[in-house]
């Protein structure tokens, strides 16, 4: 429940972030700058999803390769 409360926390601000950014940044109306902001966050969202995605896929990739060599610390006798 915390997660999906912190989630959706993040998503509303990074709303309020966009909607100050565009609107203040390109001096759009205020209606342009919440539609602009209501396009961009869900955009925004998917882009770092798929960033994440992708980095973990190959994070989990290199963890499951296996070793090719395997250097003994102890010399043998």
């Amino acid at each position: 429940m915390r997660k999906k409360i912190k989630n959706y926390g993040m998503g509303l601000c990074l709303f309020v972030f966009l909607f100050m950014v565009i609107g203040g940044g390109f001096h759009l109306s205020p209606s342009a700058a919440l539609i602009a902001a209501a396009s961009g966050t869900p955009l925004v969202i998917y882009a770092f999803n798929r960033r994440y995605i992708a980095e973990t896929r190959a994070a989990e990739e290199r963890r499951e390769e296996p070793a090719f060599e395997v250097i003994s610390l102890r010399e043998r006798s």
